[in-house]
C-alpha cells in the first residue's frame, strides 16, 4: 500500500498517524507540494483534485480525500477504533474532526496562501494574519466542545477529533498562533505527541521533511 503525502500537509498528518497507531504498513511516495508536483499529468491521473494524501490500495485501488481514507481505514482495520460506533458519540466526534477539515484546514492550506500572494499582493504579513485569524476561531469554538476532564478530546485513548486536533496544532505552532488561551488543545496535542505512533507521523520525522528556519 502506498501513501502519497507530503511532509508538512496536515491532511497527510492525519492519514500517518491512523495508519501507525492501527500498526498498518504503508510505503511514503513524498509529492513535493511546494515544487508543484501535485499538478504533474501522472499524480492527477491518481488524483484529480491535485492534493494529498492520495492511499493506493495493494489492488491498485485509488483512494482520495484524507477524511473519506480515516474512514476507510478504522472501517477496514477497526482497532483501535478512531470513529465510535454509539450514534452520539460518533457525531461529537465528527463534528470536532469536521472543525478542523472543513471549517479551518480549507482556508488554511498551500493553495489559498498562495492565492492571496499571486492573485490579490498579500504580503507576508497579510499572509500570517490571515492563517492567524481563521485558526484562532476554529481553535476557540473547539475549546469548549472537547473535555476538560480526560487526556485527549473524549477519553482516555486518541480518536478522529484527536488527529485532526494534533496536524492542525502543528500548523498552528509554525505559523506563531498564539495558542495560550487553548489549554485543552494543548493538552491533547502533548498528550498525541507522547504516543510513538503519532509522533512517527510528525512532519519532522518524514522522509521528505526539509530544514527550515
Amino acid at each position: 500500500m502506498k501513501l502519497y503525502s507530503y511532509w508538512r500537509s496536515t491532511t497527510s498528518y492525519r492519514v500517518r498517524a491512523a495508519l501507525n497507531l492501527k500498526e498498518v504498513p504503508y510505503e511514503t511516495v513524498p509529492v513535493d507540494l511546494v515544487a508543484g508536483a501535485q499538478s504533474a499529468p501522472d499524480y492527477m491521473a491518481l488524483n484529480p483534485g491535485a492534493g494529498v494524501p492520495t492511499l493506493v490500495l495493494d489492488d491498485g485501488t485509488v483512494l482520495t480525500q484524507s477524511m473519506a481514507i480515516l474512514d476507510y481505514i478504522d472501517a477496514t482495520w477497526p482497532s483501535p477504533r478512531l470513529i465510535p460506533t454509539d450514534p452520539v458519540d460518533r457525531a461529537r466526534v465528527l463534528a470536532v474532526a469536521h472543525g478542523v477539515a472543513l471549517d479551518i484546514h480549507p482556508v488554511n492550506n498551500l493553495r489559498v496562501i498562495q492565492a492571496l500572494g499571486a492573485e490579490f499582493g498579500a504580503t507576508a504579513a497579510q499572509k500570517k494574519a490571515w492563517m492567524q485569524h481563521w485558526m484562532t476561531q476554529g481553535f476557540t469554538a473547539l475549546e469548549t466542545q472537547i473535555s476538560s476532564e480526560s487526556a485527549f478530546a473524549f477519553g482516555d485513548a486518541p480518536n478522529l477529533a484527536d488527529l485532526c486536533i494534533v496536524s492542525q496544532m502543528y500548523n498552528a505552532e509554525r505559523w506563531e498562533v498564539p495558542l495560550a488561551a487553548f489549554p485543552k488543545l494543548n493538552k491533547i496535542t502533548a498528550n498525541c505527541l507522547a504516543i510513538p505512533a503519532i509522533l512517527a507521523a510528525h512532519p519532522d520525522n518524514q522522509p521528505d521533511a526539509k530544514e527550515t528556519t
